[in-house]
């Protein structure tokens, strides 16, 4: 355990919050979010660098989220998602 968090101080430099971080909070590859808005079913692919919706490849869920409600939306909160972990 020792010998783990001598490698963490020198990965995150002794940060603590840096380290409790992870790299990547975005959905496993080939998951499909759904979403209701406006009585028509949206469903998302999720990819190993782009989200896919009606054919199309985005980087972010806000951008499909701008793309449907036409207004500013947190992609993650739109699609119902958890906030991510570092958020908190």
């Amino acid at each position: 355990l020792a010998r783990l968090e001598a490698l963490g101080e020198q990965f995150d430099g002794g940060k603590v919050s840096v380290r409790r971080m992870r790299g990547d909070d975005r959905p496993i590859s080939g998951t499909q979010l759904i979403r209701q808005y406006q009585g028509a079913d949206h469903v998302v692919t999720v990819g190993p660098d782009a989200f896919e919706y009606d054919g199309r490849h985005y980087r972010s869920l806000s951008a499909i989220a701008r793309h449907i409600t036409g207004t500013r939306w947190n992609g993650r909160t739109f699609f119902g998602l958890r906030p991510s972990r570092g958020a908190a």
